[in-house]
């Protein structure tokens, strides 16, 4: 419900604008996710970057989305979430602005960075604003409309990356200025101010410095200790991210305001899902990450085809997730979420199989098939236990908690598992070296699957009428996509009071 206490009706003028301004600035960020790996093996050449250069350029984004999207939501709850969506829009044009003039890699880095900040104001605001202006049965057809549109936005993002590309690397972040300028008149004109009267009035400072702080060291020390250099730095960084971390448990244990409400994982169900969206989105992290590097270095795939590889994920999880959703209500999570990550994991390991002079019908398509279909039946059903275990209280801190641990999760995978597999230095320039690194690094992530897997199967034990809380109804739990990876993420939650 908007300030002045009117809700906004479906099929409306005051309706269609609200739809247009979120759906276009969610979508900044869906198709910036997108198109930036698309466009890791032109940039780096031009900039003379090596490959732990790239893995700043998409790290460094992710880093400051996963440790600020929380803070980002409460901040719109208390001073409005248009006030906030508007403010992340121009930040996030500004970032981009500074990314298509970066005379180097390590400007790019900062101004990724930046972006990420951008994003973790945009993002949760996008769909805090359909929560709030709609109510009831408007509230479903809004999110469903937002859910539909947004992942069709997200579809036409490898091909328009690709596109992109071929002309020159840069205008994949200087295309995003005048959509920028659209949504924000649009959203001043036309979208009402919403907030939460009843947010706590402190915010957590504290947990948001610590969480950054310890990602930013972990994820400094596994990228540097990848190269062979940093010696004392490496260890140092390491242990004070470790540090950082731990402090930042504890911090939220005793806040009265957390981020983090820990009491949720309290509930075993609640916990082995994190567990299984911690292994799942690792290993996608790494995936979407190497394989437009493979398809372009060593298969000698255009931009344009390496970015459009992907679609047919996209368009099988836009068909088949609410049905896995739906058989998830029906029999329980435990199967879905079991076979969905292993039949992942066959996608991965098929992914061995892309290496010089690759066919896209006989070596890409199966594998991004099989890889369509195991996540059609992993994410729907994930979703809805991660909201239905935690109970309709506290729904919107259980999406956020699940959205921040699939971005720190490729985040921190993006940063070591390439080290694992012996990537380093200019192997993204070298055909054979990465053909051998990316092999490797797809079947570590094919055993992270396997894992969640054996999570779900051990975790999801109980049946669908033990859940603490009447299950989420699926038809309202389409799919957001995943900021950090161009694929269908967790779900953010349609609660008017939802952080994110």
């Amino acid at each position: 419900m908007t300030d002045d206490g009117a809700a906004i009706r479906m099929g409306t003028p005051a309706g269609r604008w609200v739809l247009l301004a979120t759906i276009a600035g969610s979508g900044l960020a869906m198709l910036d996710a997108t198109v930036v790996n698309v466009a890791l093996q032109r940039l780096g050449r031009d900039l003379g970057a090596g490959f732990r250069d790239l893995q700043w350029i998409v790290n460094a984004y992710t880093l400051t989305l996963a440790a600020l999207i929380l803070l980002g939501g409460a901040l719109g709850d208390r001073f409005g979430r248009r006030r906030v969506f508007v403010v992340g829009v121009v930040w996030f044009a500004v970032a981009s602005l500074l990314c298509g003039i970066a005379p180097d890699a390590e400007f790019l880095v900062a101004a990724r960075a930046l972006q990420g900040v951008g994003g973790a104001l945009l993002t949760p605001g996008s769909l805090a604003i359909i929560s709030a202006s709609f109510e009831g049965g408007e509230r479903a057809r809004a999110i469903g409309a937002w859910s539909g549109l947004a992942g069709l936005a997200g579809a036409v993002g490898p091909f328009l990356g690709g596109w992109l590309v071929e002309l020159d690397w840069r205008a994949v972040f200087l295309v995003n200025l005048p959509v920028a300028a659209f949504v924000i008149a649009v959203t001043l004109r036309h979208v009402p101010e919403t907030r939460d009267v009843e947010s706590p009035r402190g915010l957590d400072i504290s947990g948001t410095v610590l969480a950054a702080s310890g990602l930013g060291g972990l994820t400094y020390a596994l990228t540097t200790a990848g190269e062979g250099d940093g010696g004392t730095a490496v260890l140092l960084s390491g242990t004070l991210g470790v540090a950082a971390l731990v402090g930042f448990v504890l911090v939220e244990r005793r806040s009265p305001h957390p981020l983090v409400p820990l009491s949720l994982f309290a509930d075993r169900r609640f916990s082995s899902t994190n567990v299984v969206t911690l292994l799942v989105y690792s290993a996608l992290g790494v995936f979407f990450f190497l394989l437009v590097l493979q398809l372009q270095t060593v298969s000698g795939f255009s931009p344009l085809l390496a970015g459009t590889a992907m679609l047919p994920v996209t368009a099988l999880m836009l068909l088949l997730s609410s049905r896995a959703g739906a058989l998830a209500e029906r029999i329980g999570p435990r199967l879905p979420m079991t076979a969905g990550p292993l039949l992942a994991a066959t996608g991965f390991l098929l992914t061995r199989r892309i290496g010089p002079q690759a066919s896209y019908l006989l070596d890409v398509l199966p594998a991004v098939v099989v890889l369509g279909l195991g996540l059609s039946l992993t994410v729907a059903p994930l979703t809805a236990t991660v909201l239905g275990s935690a109970g309709q209280r506290h729904a919107g801190s259980a999406s956020g908690v699940n959205n921040a641990i699939a971005r720190a999760a490729g985040l921190l995978a993006v940063a070591v598992i390439p080290v694992v597999a012996g990537i380093s230095g200019d192997d993204y320039t070298e055909p054979v070296a990465f053909d051998i690194g990316f092999d490797t690094a797809m079947t570590i992530s094919a055993v992270l699957l396997a894992l969640g897997a054996a999570v779900s199967a051990v975790g999801l034990r109980e049946p669908v009428a033990a859940r603490r809380a009447a299950p989420v109804q699926v038809g309202e739990l389409r799919l957001a996509r995943c900021v950090h990876c161009g694929v269908t993420g967790p779900q953010l939650h349609p609660d008017e009071r939802a952080r994110v």
